[in-house]
């Protein structure tokens, strides 16, 4: 079984995680969130059945709700509040999931990093590997947690805004890695929310997020990853800023980067939200 504490740690599997359930240091957070057009809630399908003992954990509601860009970071005094409200507090050990696989989750195990809690894994393959192999869901109203310490220290180098990235580009100081599909990429389809042209930003690589995963929603083998990530034209031994619809499957490529040791990367929090919607931006098509 993997450790928590190595490269590939970044993810344990569910035979892990089922054996450590009662173990007092985890904590596990249910993490799921989809895009307005997938006709899916994460808090109601959490309501319904999850991981015995997980928490939910809401991207849209532990943000900066003042910005009208979806679910932008929160303070960090923000995030520590509602950290100890969940009952996650310094010291454990968070294991991460989501519905539907992999999407969502790494944004939250990106976030945790980002507030200086290291000791974060997701689930690989998440609640349908899970439900899969049959293992324990509770059905039962879930119980409130005792409120714990948690330190939020926030690194600002791992989060890049619109300025930064219009610097990138002029200056080509780093790479920019676009997680989302090839037709959004390239503007063959419209973007699931209202009001944004579509494109890509200038001199942007496509690295889809599905093509690290497997079919059953598992992490790629680090050797597919870096093959990924090299046949989309960056190269591995310069910065790299990930950017996607709205700063949620960036963070998968924030995962694979990590998964390769790759530590220089940092993640466009605004995403094609804020630069799509705003006319000013530079935008490459095709």
């Amino acid at each position: 079984m993997p450790s928590l504490m190595d490269q590939r740690g970044q993810l344990v599997s569910t035979g892990w995680l089922a054996e450590r359930l009662d173990a007092p240091d985890i904590v596990i957070v249910d993490a799921s969130y989809y895009l307005p057009d997938a006709g899916r809630n994460g808090r109601a399908e959490y309501d319904e059945q999850r991981i015995p003992g997980a928490v939910f954990f809401d991207i849209d509601e532990i943000a900066d709700t003042t910005s009208p860009l979806p679910h932008m970071m929160p303070p960090a005094e923000k995030f520590s509040s509602k950290m100890r409200q969940m009952g996650i507090g310094d010291g454990m050990r968070v294991v991460v999931y989501d519905g539907a696989g992999l999407f969502s989750a790494a944004r939250v195990w990106w976030m945790f990093r980002t507030f200086g809690h290291n000791d974060v894994a997701i689930l690989d393959g998440g609640f349908p590997k899970w439900l899969a192999e049959g293992r324990p869901v509770d059905t039962k109203p879930p119980m409130a947690r005792t409120q714990r310490h948690f330190t939020a220290r926030f690194s600002a180098s791992n989060v890049r805004d619109k300025a930064e990235v219009l610097k990138a580009i002029e200056t080509g100081n780093a790479q920019l890695a676009d997680a989302r599909s090839p037709s959004r990429f390239r503007a063959e389809e419209p973007e699931p929310r209202a009001g944004m042209r579509g494109g890509h930003m200038p001199g942007a690589a496509n690295v889809h997020y599905r093509a690290l995963l497997n079919a059953d929603g598992t992490v790629k083998p680090t050797e597919e990853i870096r093959e990924v990530f090299e046949a989309a034209g960056i190269k591995l031994d310069k910065p790299v800023i990930t950017t996607c619809g709205s700063g949620v499957t960036a963070a998968i490529l924030t995962l694979g980067l990590t998964l390769l040791g790759h530590n220089n990367n940092s993640l466009y929090d605004g995403s094609w939200s804020e630069w799509g919607s705003n006319p000013d931006t530079p935008i490459e098509t095709g």
